[in-house]
Protein backbone atom coordinates (compact mmCIF):
# COMPACT_ATOMS: atom_id res chain seq x y z
CA UNK A 1 0.00 0.00 0.00
CA UNK A 2 1.36 3.36 -0.58
CA UNK A 3 0.71 6.03 2.20
CA UNK A 4 0.64 9.99 1.77
CA UNK A 5 0.60 12.20 4.37
CA UNK A 6 -1.66 15.52 3.76
CA UNK A 7 -1.19 18.66 5.78
CA UNK A 8 -5.31 19.42 6.44
CA UNK A 9 -6.94 21.54 8.19
CA UNK A 10 -4.33 22.53 10.89
CA UNK A 11 -1.73 24.08 7.99
CA UNK A 12 -2.33 27.23 8.90
CA UNK A 13 -2.82 27.04 12.70
CA UNK A 14 0.68 26.09 13.06
CA UNK A 15 2.39 29.02 11.25
CA UNK A 16 5.00 30.25 11.09
CA UNK A 17 6.34 26.51 11.57
CA UNK A 18 4.64 25.19 8.39
CA UNK A 19 5.46 28.48 5.87
CA UNK A 20 8.53 26.16 5.23
CA UNK A 21 7.93 22.47 6.02
CA UNK A 22 4.70 20.19 5.40
CA UNK A 23 2.80 19.68 8.68
CA UNK A 24 4.67 16.08 8.47
CA UNK A 25 8.02 17.66 8.83
CA UNK A 26 7.23 19.33 12.41
CA UNK A 27 9.06 17.60 15.18
CA UNK A 28 7.40 16.61 18.66
CA UNK A 29 9.04 14.24 21.06
CA UNK A 30 12.11 12.10 19.67
CA UNK A 31 10.92 12.37 15.92
CA UNK A 32 9.33 14.25 13.13
CA UNK A 33 5.44 13.45 12.58
CA UNK A 34 6.60 11.72 9.37
CA UNK A 35 9.29 9.35 11.14
CA UNK A 36 6.43 8.40 13.77
CA UNK A 37 3.97 6.76 10.52
CA UNK A 38 6.72 5.52 9.01
CA UNK A 39 8.21 3.90 11.52
CA UNK A 40 4.60 2.35 12.52
CA UNK A 41 3.74 1.40 8.75
CA UNK A 42 7.01 0.25 7.69
CA UNK A 43 7.28 2.24 4.55
CA UNK A 44 8.23 5.26 3.26
CA UNK A 45 5.62 7.76 2.70
CA UNK A 46 4.90 10.98 0.65
CA UNK A 47 3.44 14.69 1.07
CA UNK A 48 0.39 16.69 -0.19
CA UNK A 49 0.99 20.11 0.77
CA UNK A 50 1.25 23.31 -0.58
CA UNK A 51 2.28 23.92 -4.44
CA UNK A 52 5.47 25.96 -3.28
CA UNK A 53 6.76 23.57 -1.01
CA UNK A 54 5.61 20.69 -3.23
CA UNK A 55 9.43 20.48 -5.64
CA UNK A 56 11.21 19.73 -2.07
CA UNK A 57 8.16 18.02 -0.80
CA UNK A 58 6.93 15.48 -3.83
CA UNK A 59 3.42 13.16 -3.41
CA UNK A 60 4.22 10.05 -4.56
CA UNK A 61 0.81 8.56 -5.97
CA UNK A 62 0.12 4.58 -7.01
CA UNK A 63 -2.59 2.92 -8.17
CA UNK A 64 -4.37 2.41 -4.62
CA UNK A 65 -3.38 5.06 -1.65
CA UNK A 66 -3.94 5.90 1.57
CA UNK A 67 -4.20 9.77 2.79
CA UNK A 68 -3.45 9.94 6.49
CA UNK A 69 -4.25 13.58 8.00
CA UNK A 70 -0.90 14.84 9.06
CA UNK A 71 -2.12 16.29 12.15
CA UNK A 72 -2.61 13.08 14.00
CA UNK A 73 0.57 11.28 15.45
CA UNK A 74 0.32 7.39 15.20
CA UNK A 75 -0.86 4.71 18.42
CA UNK A 76 -0.75 0.76 17.22
CA UNK A 77 -4.76 0.91 17.16
CA UNK A 78 -5.51 4.22 15.35
CA UNK A 79 -2.67 2.07 12.69
CA UNK A 80 -4.35 -1.24 12.63
CA UNK A 81 -7.65 0.66 11.39
CA UNK A 82 -5.70 2.57 8.61
CA UNK A 83 -3.48 -0.54 7.20
CA UNK A 84 -6.88 -2.10 7.11
CA UNK A 85 -8.67 0.29 5.09
CA UNK A 86 -10.27 -0.94 2.03
CA UNK A 87 -11.40 0.77 -0.97
CA UNK A 88 -14.57 3.55 -0.61
CA UNK A 89 -13.46 3.98 3.74
CA UNK A 90 -12.67 6.82 5.68
CA UNK A 91 -11.99 6.92 9.35
CA UNK A 92 -12.95 9.50 11.10
CA UNK A 93 -11.93 10.98 14.62
CA UNK A 94 -14.57 13.28 16.17
CA UNK A 95 -15.38 15.64 13.19
CA UNK A 96 -12.20 15.32 11.23
CA UNK A 97 -11.11 13.48 8.62
CA UNK A 98 -8.01 11.13 9.91
CA UNK A 99 -7.46 8.67 6.89
CA UNK A 100 -9.08 7.14 3.75
CA UNK A 101 -8.72 5.14 0.84
CA UNK A 102 -8.33 6.65 -2.98
CA UNK A 103 -7.20 5.41 -6.04
CA UNK A 104 -5.24 7.08 -8.62
CA UNK A 105 -8.49 7.04 -11.28
CA UNK A 106 -10.37 8.77 -9.15
CA UNK A 107 -10.99 12.35 -10.17
CA UNK A 108 -12.74 13.17 -6.99
CA UNK A 109 -13.45 11.86 -3.31
CA UNK A 110 -16.81 12.42 -2.61
CA UNK A 111 -17.16 11.32 1.23
CA UNK A 112 -20.51 11.08 1.40
CA UNK A 113 -20.46 7.76 -0.63
CA UNK A 114 -17.80 6.87 1.40
CA UNK A 115 -18.30 4.00 4.56
CA UNK A 116 -17.56 6.21 7.79
CA UNK A 117 -15.47 4.04 10.23
CA UNK A 118 -15.27 6.22 13.71
CA UNK A 119 -12.04 6.15 15.73
CA UNK A 120 -12.87 6.64 19.40
CA UNK A 121 -10.18 6.31 21.32
CA UNK A 122 -7.54 9.36 22.48
CA UNK A 123 -4.76 10.65 20.30
CA UNK A 124 -2.46 12.51 19.97
CA UNK A 125 -2.59 15.58 17.94
CA UNK A 126 -0.91 18.60 16.97
CA UNK A 127 -3.45 21.53 15.30
CA UNK A 128 -2.22 24.88 17.50
CA UNK A 129 1.94 25.61 17.17
CA UNK A 130 1.57 25.58 21.17
CA UNK A 131 0.38 21.79 20.73
CA UNK A 132 3.90 21.31 20.03
CA UNK A 133 5.50 22.23 23.35
CA UNK A 134 2.81 21.22 25.58
CA UNK A 135 1.58 17.48 24.22
CA UNK A 136 5.69 16.86 24.09
CA UNK A 137 5.79 14.95 27.16
CA UNK A 138 2.85 12.54 26.08
CA UNK A 139 4.66 12.45 22.53
CA UNK A 140 8.15 11.92 23.85
CA UNK A 141 7.33 9.08 25.99
CA UNK A 142 5.57 7.14 22.97
CA UNK A 143 8.36 7.69 20.98
CA UNK A 144 11.09 6.39 23.55
CA UNK A 145 8.83 3.42 24.11
CA UNK A 146 8.53 2.73 20.22
CA UNK A 147 12.44 3.01 19.52
CA UNK A 148 13.77 1.45 22.38
CA UNK A 149 11.60 -1.68 22.69
CA UNK A 150 13.92 -4.91 22.77
CA UNK A 151 16.97 -2.86 22.49
CA UNK A 152 19.65 -2.42 24.99
CA UNK A 153 21.27 0.79 25.85
CA UNK A 154 24.89 1.76 24.99
CA UNK A 155 26.81 1.75 28.14
CA UNK A 156 26.60 4.82 30.25
CA UNK A 157 30.39 6.57 31.48
CA UNK A 158 30.13 5.98 35.19
CA UNK A 159 31.75 9.64 35.93
CA UNK A 160 27.55 10.78 35.56
CA UNK A 161 25.14 10.54 38.32
CA UNK A 162 22.30 8.20 36.79
CA UNK A 163 18.70 8.44 38.76
CA UNK A 164 16.49 5.65 37.12
CA UNK A 165 18.78 4.50 34.91
CA UNK A 166 16.58 2.37 33.32
CA UNK A 167 14.75 4.89 32.26
CA UNK A 168 18.03 6.34 30.36
CA UNK A 169 18.78 5.07 27.00
CA UNK A 170 21.73 6.22 25.06
CA UNK A 171 22.43 5.68 21.44
CA UNK A 172 25.87 4.22 20.07
CA UNK A 173 28.51 7.14 19.38
CA UNK A 174 26.94 9.49 22.12
CA UNK A 175 29.13 11.52 24.61
CA UNK A 176 27.70 11.88 28.19
CA UNK A 177 30.26 12.87 31.14
CA UNK A 178 30.65 14.03 34.17
CA UNK A 179 26.74 15.08 34.17
CA UNK A 180 23.66 14.39 36.20
CA UNK A 181 20.97 13.18 34.37
CA UNK A 182 17.56 12.50 36.21
CA UNK A 183 14.72 10.09 34.54
CA UNK A 184 12.51 9.84 37.50
CA UNK A 185 9.72 12.15 35.97
CA UNK A 186 10.40 10.99 32.50
CA UNK A 187 12.98 9.28 30.11
CA UNK A 188 15.67 10.43 28.97
CA UNK A 189 16.60 9.62 25.11
CA UNK A 190 20.21 10.60 23.71
CA UNK A 191 20.74 9.71 19.93
CA UNK A 192 23.92 9.04 17.87
CA UNK A 193 27.27 11.18 17.79
CA UNK A 194 25.12 13.56 20.40
CA UNK A 195 27.06 14.25 23.41
CA UNK A 196 26.26 16.43 27.09
CA UNK A 197 29.44 18.61 27.96
CA UNK A 198 30.63 18.44 31.75
CA UNK A 199 28.29 19.64 34.53
CA UNK A 200 25.27 19.95 32.25
CA UNK A 201 22.02 18.50 34.71
CA UNK A 202 19.18 17.24 32.96
CA UNK A 203 15.82 16.12 34.01
CA UNK A 204 13.67 14.34 32.41
CA UNK A 205 11.77 13.90 30.01
CA UNK A 206 14.40 14.91 26.92
CA UNK A 207 15.20 14.16 23.55
CA UNK A 208 18.68 14.85 22.44
CA UNK A 209 18.52 13.87 18.89
CA UNK A 210 21.38 12.82 16.51
CA UNK A 211 24.49 15.07 16.74
CA UNK A 212 22.93 17.51 18.98
CA UNK A 213 24.95 19.07 21.87
CA UNK A 214 24.39 20.16 25.42
CA UNK A 215 27.07 22.55 26.70
CA UNK A 216 28.52 23.12 29.59
CA UNK A 217 26.50 23.58 32.92
CA UNK A 218 23.48 23.65 30.82
CA UNK A 219 20.02 23.40 33.35
CA UNK A 220 17.29 21.02 30.85
CA UNK A 221 14.25 20.36 32.17
CA UNK A 222 10.72 19.64 31.70
CA UNK A 223 9.38 17.73 28.35
CA UNK A 224 12.38 19.34 26.22
CA UNK A 225 13.54 17.92 22.50
CA UNK A 226 16.92 19.21 21.13
CA UNK A 227 16.63 18.43 17.47
CA UNK A 228 19.57 17.22 15.03
CA UNK A 229 22.69 19.51 14.94
CA UNK A 230 21.45 21.91 17.80
CA UNK A 231 23.70 23.30 20.67
CA UNK A 232 21.81 24.20 23.44
CA UNK A 233 23.22 25.74 26.91
CA UNK A 234 21.39 28.07 29.85
CA UNK A 235 18.37 26.69 31.26
CA UNK A 236 15.86 25.25 29.41
CA UNK A 237 12.36 24.11 29.90
CA UNK A 238 9.91 22.46 28.19
CA UNK A 239 10.72 23.71 24.84
CA UNK A 240 11.30 21.95 21.16
CA UNK A 241 13.56 23.09 19.14
CA UNK A 242 13.58 21.18 15.75
CA UNK A 243 16.88 21.21 14.45
CA UNK A 244 20.07 22.92 12.89
CA UNK A 245 19.51 25.53 15.54
CA UNK A 246 21.63 27.22 18.46
CA UNK A 247 21.24 28.78 22.20
CA UNK A 248 24.67 28.13 23.28
CA UNK A 249 24.80 30.67 26.01
CA UNK A 250 23.49 31.68 29.02
CA UNK A 251 19.80 32.92 29.40
CA UNK A 252 16.29 31.22 29.32
CA UNK A 253 14.04 29.34 27.31
CA UNK A 254 10.81 27.67 28.25
CA UNK A 255 7.86 26.93 26.81
CA UNK A 256 8.85 27.29 23.24
CA UNK A 257 9.35 26.34 19.93
CA UNK A 258 12.17 27.36 17.59
CA UNK A 259 12.03 26.07 13.96
CA UNK A 260 15.23 24.84 11.68
CA UNK A 261 18.51 27.73 11.48
CA UNK A 262 17.56 29.68 14.27
CA UNK A 263 20.33 31.28 16.94
CA UNK A 264 19.66 32.90 20.19
CA UNK A 265 22.09 35.18 21.09
CA UNK A 266 23.86 35.29 25.01
CA UNK A 267 21.79 36.15 27.16
CA UNK A 268 18.95 36.15 25.62
CA UNK A 269 15.50 35.60 27.82
CA UNK A 270 11.70 34.85 27.35
CA UNK A 271 9.04 35.25 29.59
CA UNK A 272 6.96 32.59 29.56
CA UNK A 273 4.21 34.09 32.55
CA UNK A 274 2.13 37.15 32.67
CA UNK A 275 2.58 39.06 35.35
CA UNK A 276 -0.72 38.82 36.47
CA UNK A 277 -1.00 35.15 35.67
CA UNK A 278 -3.47 35.65 33.02
CA UNK A 279 -4.40 32.90 30.11
CA UNK A 280 -1.58 33.87 27.25
CA UNK A 281 -2.44 35.03 23.60
CA UNK A 282 -0.85 34.38 20.29
CA UNK A 283 -1.02 35.61 16.87
CA UNK A 284 -2.96 33.71 14.63
CA UNK A 285 -2.11 34.36 10.66
CA UNK A 286 -5.80 33.22 9.21
CA UNK A 287 -7.92 35.56 11.69
CA UNK A 288 -4.74 38.22 11.86
CA UNK A 289 -5.25 38.80 15.39
CA UNK A 290 -4.19 37.08 18.92
CA UNK A 291 -5.57 34.06 19.72
CA UNK A 292 -6.72 32.95 23.12
CA UNK A 293 -4.40 29.72 23.93
CA UNK A 294 -5.76 28.46 27.21
CA UNK A 295 -2.27 28.22 28.86
CA UNK A 296 -0.89 30.52 31.73
CA UNK A 297 2.50 29.11 30.44
CA UNK A 298 3.28 30.06 27.13
CA UNK A 299 6.84 31.74 25.32
CA UNK A 300 8.42 32.11 22.45
CA UNK A 301 7.33 30.95 18.32
CA UNK A 302 10.48 31.57 16.21
CA UNK A 303 10.03 30.09 12.44
CA UNK A 304 12.76 29.14 10.83
CA UNK A 305 16.37 30.78 9.58
CA UNK A 306 15.26 33.75 12.94
CA UNK A 307 18.16 35.03 15.18
CA UNK A 308 18.42 37.43 17.91
CA UNK A 309 20.88 39.27 19.04
CA UNK A 310 22.67 39.22 22.66
CA UNK A 311 20.44 40.67 25.82
CA UNK A 312 17.34 40.07 23.49
CA UNK A 313 13.91 39.90 25.74
CA UNK A 314 11.13 38.78 24.08
CA UNK A 315 7.62 39.05 26.01
CA UNK A 316 5.34 36.31 27.04
CA UNK A 317 3.46 34.58 23.94
CA UNK A 318 5.71 36.23 21.11
CA UNK A 319 6.00 35.33 17.52
CA UNK A 320 8.57 35.49 15.44
CA UNK A 321 8.09 34.78 11.30
CA UNK A 322 10.59 33.43 9.10
CA UNK A 323 14.26 35.24 8.35
CA UNK A 324 13.50 37.55 11.34
CA UNK A 325 16.88 39.59 12.34
CA UNK A 326 16.54 40.85 16.41
CA UNK A 327 19.18 43.21 17.30
CA UNK A 328 17.74 45.96 18.91
CA UNK A 329 17.78 45.99 22.91
CA UNK A 330 14.44 46.09 24.51
CA UNK A 331 11.51 43.60 24.50
CA UNK A 332 10.49 43.39 20.39
CA UNK A 333 6.68 43.57 19.67
CA UNK A 334 4.17 40.01 20.45
CA UNK A 335 4.27 39.66 16.66
CA UNK A 336 7.27 39.50 14.41
CA UNK A 337 6.34 39.56 10.67
CA UNK A 338 8.68 37.52 8.93
CA UNK A 339 11.80 38.74 6.90
CA UNK A 340 11.74 41.61 9.70
CA UNK A 341 15.15 43.48 10.66
CA UNK A 342 15.39 45.41 13.44
CA UNK A 343 13.74 45.52 17.18
CA UNK A 344 12.01 47.04 19.90
CA UNK A 345 12.88 50.49 18.47
CA UNK A 346 10.43 49.68 15.28
CA UNK A 347 11.56 47.10 11.98
CA UNK A 348 12.35 47.65 8.33
CA UNK A 349 12.29 44.85 5.34
CA UNK A 350 15.38 42.19 5.84
CA UNK A 351 15.39 41.72 2.10
CA UNK A 352 16.00 38.42 0.50
CA UNK A 353 19.67 38.89 -1.04
CA UNK A 354 21.00 39.57 2.36
CA UNK A 355 18.56 36.75 4.12
CA UNK A 356 19.92 34.54 1.41
CA UNK A 357 23.51 35.14 1.41
CA UNK A 358 23.51 34.41 5.65
CA UNK A 359 20.94 31.58 5.39
CA UNK A 360 24.12 30.10 3.26
CA UNK A 361 27.02 30.96 5.19
CA UNK A 362 25.42 29.19 8.35
CA UNK A 363 23.90 26.42 6.62
CA UNK A 364 27.53 25.77 4.83
CA UNK A 365 29.00 25.78 8.54
CA UNK A 366 27.04 22.13 9.09
CA UNK A 367 28.03 20.61 5.89
CA UNK A 368 24.27 21.44 4.23
CA UNK A 369 23.88 23.18 0.73
CA UNK A 370 21.50 26.37 0.24
CA UNK A 371 19.62 24.97 -2.44
CA UNK A 372 17.34 26.59 -5.40
CA UNK A 373 14.68 24.50 -3.90
CA UNK A 374 15.08 26.52 -0.23
CA UNK A 375 15.50 29.87 -2.06
CA UNK A 376 11.97 29.37 -3.90
CA UNK A 377 10.40 28.63 -0.48
CA UNK A 378 11.68 31.61 1.12
CA UNK A 379 11.22 34.01 -1.88
CA UNK A 380 7.21 32.67 -1.46
CA UNK A 381 7.11 33.42 2.16
CA UNK A 382 8.87 36.81 1.56
CA UNK A 383 5.86 37.61 -0.82
CA UNK A 384 3.11 36.28 0.82
CA UNK A 385 4.11 37.42 4.37
CA UNK A 386 4.76 41.09 2.93
CA UNK A 387 1.48 42.55 3.52
CA UNK A 388 2.46 42.43 7.46
CA UNK A 389 5.34 44.63 7.20
CA UNK A 390 5.95 48.00 7.74
CA UNK A 391 8.79 49.57 6.02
Amino acid sequence: MNYILFDGAARTALLPFTYTRPVAEIRIGILTIREKWEKFLGSTTSTITEDYLSDKHPMVELEENVMINSSYLPNPNLVTLITNLKENQVIYHKDNIVAFFTKEAQEEVDFNSYEEIYFEEDVITVEKTWDIFSKNEEALQADFNLITEGRISAPVSDTNTLINPDNIFVEEGATVEYCMLNATKGPIYIGKNAEIWEGAMVRGPLALCDNAIIKMGAKIYGATTIGPFSKICGEVSNSVIFGYSSKGHEGYLGNSVLGEWCNIGADSNNSNLKNNYAKVRLWNYESESFEQTGLQFCGLMMGDHSKSAINTMFNTGTVVGVNVNIYVPGFPRNFVPSFSWGGASGFTTYGTKKAFETAKIMMARRNVEFTAEDEAILTHVFEETKKWRKD
